[in-house]
């Protein structure tokens, strides 16, 4: 019979790697799935729910990130001054010419569980505009989901 072995803090944090993963033409909803499950750490062998044991990710060009069907014009994303009558709303257009960094950040940060381990998890996510980032120094491995 074989014994369930449990991930430890350190033997996550030392095998962490770094992935960049290009967005451009990649649909927000499926790139979003993707991510969480890399930073959660399900593509692991040894995946812990109750460990931090995921990688670091990159996204760059998440100003080409597509969305599908009528959501460009149709769907729309709020926000709040809390101040009264001070909603703001912004159609999936605006959102990817103006915040698409943030409209990718919040897709990644959606599909995660709502806990405390979540808000540790969603650190690992750097989401660039364009092609430039400044994690070259982490030496990122270039992942292909097209």
């Amino acid at each position: 019979m074989q014994k369930t072995s449990m991930l430890t803090k350190e033997e996550a944090i030392k095998n962490r790697k770094w992935y960049l993963v290009d967005a451009s033409g990649l649909v927000l909803g499926k790139l979003a799935v993707k991510a969480a499950n890399l930073i959660r750490g399900k593509n692991k062998a040894n995946f812990t729910p109750n460990q931090d044991c995921g990688d670091h990710l990159i996204i760059i060009n998440s100003d080409q990130v597509v969305l599908t069907g009528n959501k460009k014009d149709n769907e729309f994303w709020y926000h709040h001054s809390q101040y009264m009558g001070g909603i703001k709303k912004t159609s999936g257009r605006d959102m990817i010419n103006k915040n698409s960094d943030k409209l990718v950040f919040n897709a990644v940060k959606g599909m995660l569980p709502d806990n405390r381990l979540s808000r540790r998890l969603i650190t690992k996510v750097h989401v660039f505009k364009n092609d430039k980032h400044n994690m070259e120094a982490q030496k990122p491995t270039l992942l292909n989901w097209s």
